[in-house]
């Protein structure tokens, strides 16, 4: 029996629910069963996959190496995966998805955590994270920002722009002074925010109702925002952003690898890569699924092939004691970053 735990869906409709089926097409072509398991956050999908229940997981960049370094996920044999060949290059061998040169999963979409405002409120229109930070002050109580540890790479981001005497060079990898910059700059923040988000349906409620004016945000809930005629604009800083890229992954423990590999192939297969993207409100990882979408300019308005926007973007990678920067092993880990988002939010 195969198992899966895919993340929370982000953008799925009732309308959205009865048109798209990937599942039992699967099944039918391969007699492999699917059970599905959501998981709320990285954290409780890695708790998840240490049960050693589960055959697949797609799992974001904040959890992937923790998974890598558990055991808990096998390295992927790619060969064995004919998709993988029509993944754009910017996904493979990169350093939340593989270790040593060796690949840990497939990877499926990815997004960037853009900067959105509402136009009647804040002015002039903000180009730099600033506004979230050194200036959050201004619009107190009406400041969101992503409820998670890896938000912190969001502060380092900003920092490793604004303040070179820091020396940080890649906002996931922080020893201990860097890790006090973020956080001290996280914790005056933190007097202006109304309200973190993990729910996508509140932060896009909260913008319409202008109880939040101006925050982190993802594509979709721009989409949505607008859609629904609230006046907001979300844009991709000057300093760049983070992002996320999302990645199914092997169990090291898996009852049915073949049925997961099987897995792995088809939902990364154009079509069904274009049918994921759309659900989900992310750009797809196959170059190819972009001929596939309903919505023919789905593609530009999530950059799936915009190399010029990713170079931009530095996706979710879990923090780890080994540096990511090459420094050695100097630098702070996934636990210490939960410990001091804990300490943030007080």
């Amino acid at each position: 029996m195969e198992r899966l735990v895919p993340v929370a869906p982000q953008n799925p409709t009732a309308k959205d629910r009865a048109r798209v089926d990937w599942v039992h097409p699967f099944e039918q072509q391969t007699g492999c069963k699917v059970n599905t398991k959501i998981a709320g956050t990285s954290d409780e999908m890695v708790s998840l996959m240490k049960t050693g229940q589960y055959d697949a997981v797609s799992a974001s960049g904040d959890a992937t190496l923790r998974l890598i370094a558990a055991g808990d996920v096998a390295p992927v044999n790619t060969g064995l995966v004919p998709n993988y060949a029509d993944i754009y290059p910017g996904l493979k061998n990169q350093p939340w998805n593989s270790v040593d040169g060796r690949m840990y999963g497939i990877p499926h979409g990815r997004g960037a955590n853009l900067l959105m405002y509402r136009t009647d409120k804040v002015s002039p229109a903000p180009d730099s994270w600033s506004v979230v930070f050194d200036g959050a002050s201004a619009y107190s109580g009406h400041v969101t920002a992503y409820d998670s540890p890896i938000y912190i790479a969001d502060a380092a981001l900003y920092l490793m722009k604004t303040r070179p005497e820091l020396g940080i060079k890649n906002p996931y990898a922080l020893d201990d002074a860097q890790l006090k910059a973020a956080v001290d700059l996280l914790k005056t923040q933190h007097q202006a925010i109304g309200e973190y988000w993990s729910d996508y349906q509140k932060s896009e409620n909260s913008f319409k109702t202008g109880d939040t004016v101006v925050g982190t945000t993802w594509q979709v809930i721009a989409n949505m925002a607008q859609t629904d005629q609230a006046p907001v604009q979300a844009v991709l800083p000057k300093e760049g952003a983070t992002g996320w890229s999302d990645t199914w992954m092997v169990s090291s423990k898996a009852a049915h690898p073949d049925c997961a590999y099987q897995w792995m192939n088809w939902i990364v297969s154009p079509k069904v890569n274009a049918q994921v993207a759309q659900w989900f409100g992310e750009a797809p990882s196959n170059a190819k699924a972009c001929d596939q979408t309903t919505d023919k300019n789905f593609c530009t308005t999530f950059h799936a092939a915009d190399d010029a926007y990713w170079k931009n973007v530095y996706y979710w990678t879990t923090p780890i004691k080994n540096c990511l920067d090459g420094r050695g092993a100097t630098c702070t880990d996934y636990a210490a970053w939960t410990a001091a988002w804990t300490e943030i939010k007080g």
